[in-house]
């Protein structure tokens, strides 16, 4: 079978939206030569190079066969120490014209993970995708419909609902997660995130307001480097490191740190398919373009849950989370008696899927994929647009839209710098 040629121009005409009848069917689920058997070894690329990007060079299950950068300094210095057999680029698209890759990580800053991922759905290439896992909610619900009708298998890089000590909680988060299941604490829950419970939420993410525009360096591609987003004039402090600290990027130490922390909080409580109804914030009014500090988020569900964003680290004596029923605190403390004890005669949690590289060959969904994914970064997007426009806000989880509110709604759908468009 031969692959029809995605290029850079049939990208810049779609804007990396759809392109009418054109498909490419990936490697591994091709019959006859080219197909990846059960033994053969999966291989990968990395789209940003930057910080975290250098983490994901090594991530196990893959080989590398390339990386790319807009960062002519980044690409240059990794080329250097990832040996001959990788290759770089500096445009994500010849990337995805290579039809020996398998896997795409999208490590780039936030506003740039909807559009690489649904463009690399697109192309047939399985998705390993940092965390926010899309910068507004109308970019999350694309890269659901993308994934999902390309048939491919999307990982997001927070792994606490399945793997590893919840950050300073002293636990992993299997054993919380049978505890709600037990109903020993009661319903509805309140979980409160903050200092006290174990989590820093990096309130020194937060932009300038008085920067001065300067040359941008010859080794980076700006232009590029926005892409979709607003147009601004160059300033270190825009880029790189602190990136997060701008709405047009991120969203400061919500966008850095929300989904390591609230992912989890969506499993606990069971509401991987659903979002809350009421969201407020208590914060300074924020500015336009630089991300503020904030208090307090408030997020609540259909159903009474509660979710607590505390930023100020004010409930000094809070639990993680509590019920009618029970209370549990930091290091697994709780008010129930014999708690270990009693919790050993309840049932496991269900198994999932937790190795990527095997949910790959097998075509099975990834215990972190792009639904569950989804909804765990709309509560990060929700706490960002109610700190925007500063007041209660109504949510439709079925709708994935604010009620009788359209300011809070255009911040779902943000447009996008041409020739960019989803």
């Amino acid at each position: 079978m031969q692959k029809t040629r995605l290029t850079r121009r049939d990208f810049l005409r779609a804007g990396a939206g759809v392109i009418a009848g054109f498909t490419i069917v990936p490697r591994h689920v091709l019959g006859g030569p080219g197909v990846v058997a059960p033994n053969d070894q999966l291989t990968k690329a990395v789209i940003g190079v930057g910080g975290m990007g250098q983490g994901h060079l090594n991530y196990p299950g893959a080989k590398l066969l390339a990386i790319c950068d807009v960062d002519r300094g980044h690409l240059q210095s990794t080329l250097a120490k990832v040996g001959p057999d990788v290759k770089g680029y500096r445009d994500f698209r010849e990337v995805l014209e290579r039809d020996d890759i398998d896997i795409i990580h999208v490590v780039t800053p936030p506003h740039w993970h909807g559009l690489i991922s649904v463009a690399a759905a697109q192309a047939g290439k399985d998705i390993w995708c940092e965390k926010p896992m899309t910068r507004t909610i109308g970019e999350g619900k694309k890269v659901v419909e993308a994934v999902q009708k390309y048939g491919r298998i999307f990982r997001l890089n927070t792994w606490f609902r399945f793997d590893s000590e919840f950050y300073g909680f002293g636990s992993t988060v299997k054993p919380i997660k049978k505890l709600v299941q037990s109903g020993m604490l009661g319903w509805p829950l309140k979980v409160t995130v903050n200092g006290t419970t174990g989590f820093n939420w990096k309130g020194y993410w937060s932009g300038k307001t008085d920067l001065v525009p300067e040359p941008v360096p010859a080794e980076l591609d700006y232009d590029f480097w926005l892409g979709p987003a607003p147009f601004k004039p160059y300033h270190p402090h825009r880029v790189h490191a602190s990136f997060r600290g701008y709405w047009d990027y991120d969203g400061g130490g919500l966008g850095d740190m929300g989904q390591h922390y609230l992912d989890p909080v969506q499993y606990l409580l069971g509401k991987d398919d659903t979002s809350p109804v009421e969201i407020e914030a208590d914060a300074p009014p924020q500015h336009p373009d630089a991300v503020g500090v904030w208090r307090r988020i408030r997020m609540k569900y259909a159903d009474g849950c509660e979710i607590i964003l505390d930023g100020e680290d004010r409930d000094k004596n809070s639990p993680y989370i509590e019920g009618p029923q029970g209370k549990l605190y930091r290091g697994f403390e709780s008010d129930i008696p014999n708690l270990r004890q009693k919790l050993a005669q309840f049932p496991e949690p269900e198994p999932q899927v937790t190795d990527f590289a095997d949910a790959v060959r097998n075509r099975k969904s990834f215990a972190l994929n792009e639904r569950n994914g989804h909804r765990s970064c709309t509560l990060v997007n929700l706490g960002k647009i109610a700190l925007q426009v500063q007041r209660p806000l109504r949510f439709d989880p079925v709708k994935q839209e604010f009620i009788d509110d359209p300011q809070a709604n255009r911040l779902i759908d943000q447009p996008m710098r041409g020739p960019w468009r989803m």
